[in-house]
C-alpha cells in the first residue's frame, strides 16, 4: 500500500470516528430552544423600567410563546444585551427558566443549575455548554428595539 493511499485511508478513519462521536452531547439539535418571535419597544429610561436606568441593571420582559421570557441587561450608557430565559441545556424541562442571582452578574437555571454571565450570557458552570440564546438589539437614546 503506498504512503498516499495509507493517507487518505487514515484521513477518512478520522472523519468517520469524529462524525460518530459529534451526536453524544446532550445539548444536540433535538434539544434546541423553539424559536420565538420577539419584537418589542420598551423605554429604558422610563420609572417603569427603573432598573435599566443606569449601567448593570437588568430587568425581566414578558415574551410570546414559545419564549419563557426575556433578560434585559444594560451594560453600558448605550449597550444592551437582551437573553432568553429559556435554559439551553434541556429547554423542554418546565423549569429550565434563568434567573439573575443576587450580585447581578450570574444568571442561574436553578432545574440543572447552570450558571451564565450576564455580560454575554456565556456559560460558566453546570451542564450547559451552550451560551444563552441572545436577541438584537437597537437603541436610539430613548426606545430599546428588541428583536429576531
Amino acid at each position: 500500500m503506498s504512503s498516499l493511499n495509507f493517507k487518505y485511508t487514515f484521513i477518512i478513519l478520522l472523519s468517520i470516528i469524529a462524525f460518530l462521536f459529534s451526536g453524544c452531547d446532550k445539548e444536540n439539535n433535538e434539544n434546541e430552544i423553539p424559536l420565538a418571535y420577539v419584537n418589542l419597544d420598551i423605554y429604558p429610561n422610563s420609572t417603569f423600567y427603573w432598573r435599566l436606568n443606569s449601567p448593570g441593571g437588568w430587568e425581566y420582559v414578558k415574551a410570546d410563546e414559545p419564549s419563557r421570557g426575556i433578560i434585559i441587561y444594560r451594560g453600558l450608557q448605550d449597550d444592551f444585551k437582551a437573553y432568553e430565559r429559556t435554559c439551553p441545556y434541556d429547554p423542554h424541562e418546565p423549569c429550565a427558566r434563568v434567573e439573575v442571582e443576587p450580585g447581578d452578574i450570574t444568571l442561574i437555571d436553578k432545574c440543572c443549575n447552570s450558571r451564565f454571565l450576564i455580560l454575554d450570557g456565556s456559560p460558566i458552570d453546570g451542564p450547559s455548554k451552550r451560551p444563552l440564546r441572545q436577541y438584537r438589539t437597537t437603541y436610539d437614546g430613548n426606545v430599546l428595539h428588541v428583536f429576531n
